[in-house]
């Protein structure tokens, strides 16, 4: 198994540049509910994936500082497009829609995989997905399906555990230690597991600072 990530990994310098770019002017620009849809490729994009209630809106939310910039839908599956975020003309955010809804219909499953796959497929601009699980909930097969699609459309994805306040620190360290064993599995997983709250700020600043190691320069 792979060595637990040291969050000295990061220098001072990078988790200040990840504060300075989530501190950067954030705005909603394009929702795509088809392919054809999609905006023209621009920065490096990175996207959210989850299943519905992960917790992707407030983590999307507790990166930028904004309390509104994502908005959670009171009834699980009701998002069914990518939603693009530009921020500070250097990142693109995308938030997918949620997966796992059990009152959807097996077409509309099918649907959905189709539709992501092909997003993922064929982005260059996507530089990574970062998959949220709960921390609190089992792995569930809709999660493993999920995995398998990214290693099959070749996408290196980081799974990120949501809601880590709610264990204790042995508990999460188990947890992540289960993650890390079954990601080992597949090709295009990043081994590091990142453990986050929105409620508590946990892991923000360490997220913020991976990403960071994604984008572009900033112009001077």
């Amino acid at each position: 198994m792979n060595e637990k990530p040291d969050p000295n990994d990061f220098t001072p310098e990078e988790i200040e540049e990840g504060r300075l770019l989530f501190a950067s002017e954030c705005e909603f620009f394009f929702g795509a509910q088809k392919l054809e849809q999609l905006p023209p490729f621009e920065n490096p994009e990175i996207a959210f994936a989850g299943r519905s209630n992960v917790g992707k809106s407030s983590l999307i939310n507790a990166l930028t500082g904004r309390n509104r910039l994502a908005r959670a839908s009171s009834e699980p599956g009701r998002t069914k497009q990518l939603n693009f975020f530009n921020l500070g003309d250097r990142l693109t955010l995308v938030d997918m829609p949620g997966y796992g809804f059990a009152k959807a219909a097996k077409a509309v499953k099918e649907d959905w995989q189709n539709t992501m796959f092909a997003y993922l497929r064929g982005r260059p601009t996507l530089a990574r997905v970062f998959l949220l699980l709960d921390a609190r909930i089992e792995l569930k097969k809709s999660d493993r399906d999920v995995m398998d699609l990214l290693d099959r459309a070749a996408v290196l994805f980081q799974v990120v555990l949501t809601k880590c306040d709610a264990l204790g620190p042995n508990k999460l360290l188990q947890k992540r230690q289960e993650l890390e064993a079954e990601i080992a599995k597949h090709a295009a997983a990043y081994p590091y597991v990142l453990t986050t709250s929105s409620n508590t700020g946990e892991g923000i600043e360490l997220l913020r600072a991976e990403i960071f190691r994604l984008v572009k320069p900033k112009a001077n």
